[in-house]
């Protein structure tokens, strides 16, 4: 199987005979992916190509007349490219056991298929912290507001919009300077206690730095959580989703659409934190990944 980290010679060959064919009819109005300029041979694309628990698979789905519908467990899944090759945008739940998996598609015309992968193995590192024992511990009234919270962001995260046009503007942009403080996938003690592995990425700055969009997007929640403090969370098609959380400042309404390194929010030290930070998530398909992936090193 081949992934889609670089375009093979193939697929440029295609593409440079398909803008031939179309420059001999210039007079004709050209759909959007035709007018594009031809790619060069990148040596990385954005989000990188990970297949392990938390990370990210691009699987090749070869040529299709129109964006092939992708499901990963009944969850469509981001699906870019064009007529000469799509490519899906795999998001794996840090819950995957290791071993195959698979995705379906659904091109028109064509039967459905299958197109499989492997999810290969990795460690996360552990840490322990304290933390105020009501944030650990919850009372009856913190627990009933906790699964409020929690089914009404379930819905946020079921988000599905147009996806970007090109895989190329998936590199984002590191939303806050700062030292990475805790690291996507780490294992937490809380109080003595294990909870769930870290579902973002810390980045330590101080209360009141503003927080850029990463990509262009659309505000689709804000609101004051219990364990994510001020939240505010972007729509960046395809079910591609980030999360700023324990913010000081919400600049956004829903509703609001912002563009790449466009400052929407503050960091700040609200929810269950020890200190400000910016706790920043990425998602796909409804399942969080490594945004360290959709990142230049």
């Amino acid at each position: 199987m081949t992934f889609a980290s670089n375009p093979p010679p193939a697929r440029l060959q295609r593409r440079l005979l398909l803008q031939q064919v179309l420059g001999c009819a210039s007079a004709l109005s050209l759909p959007a992916w035709a007018a594009a300029p031809a790619r060069t041979a990148d040596t990385a694309v954005w989000p990188r190509h990970s297949a392990v628990p938390g990370g990210v698979a691009r699987l090749s789905l070869g040529p299709a007349t129109e964006r092939p519908v992708v499901l990963a467990n009944g969850i469509p899944v981001l699906v870019l490219g064009d007529m000469i090759e799509w490519t899906a945008i795999v998001g794996i739940p840090l819950s995957a056991p290791v071993g195959p998996a698979s995705v379906t598609v659904r091109a028109a015309g064509e039967p459905e298929r299958r197109v499989a992968y492997e999810v290969a193995p990795h460690q996360y590192r552990e840490q322990r912290l304290n933390v105020a024992p009501r944030t650990v511990d919850l009372s009856a009234q913190d627990q009933a507001r906790y699964e409020r919270e929690r089914d009404h962001q379930q819905g946020v995260m079921a988000t599905y919009s147009t996806p970007l046009p090109r895989a190329e503007d998936l590199r984002m942009q590191v939303p806050v300077p700062g030292r990475r403080s805790s690291s996507f996938g780490l294992r937490r003690v809380f109080n003595g206690q294990a909870r769930s592995p870290h579902s973002g990425m810390d980045i330590a700055a101080a209360t009141g730095t503003p927080v850029v969009a990463p990509l262009p997007g659309r505000v689709i929640d804000t609101g004051d959580y219990f364990f994510n403090g001020n939240t505010v969370w972007l729509d960046h098609g395809g079910g591609l989703l980030t999360m700023a959380c324990h913010l000081s400042a919400t600049d956004v309404r829903v509703g609001d659409v912002v563009a790449t390194g466009q400052a929407y929010c503050r960091v700040g030290a609200t929810g269950r934190v020890t200190g400000p930070h910016l706790h920043w998530g990425v998602m796909l398909n409804r399942t969080m990944v490594d945004p360290a992936l959709f990142l230049a090193a």
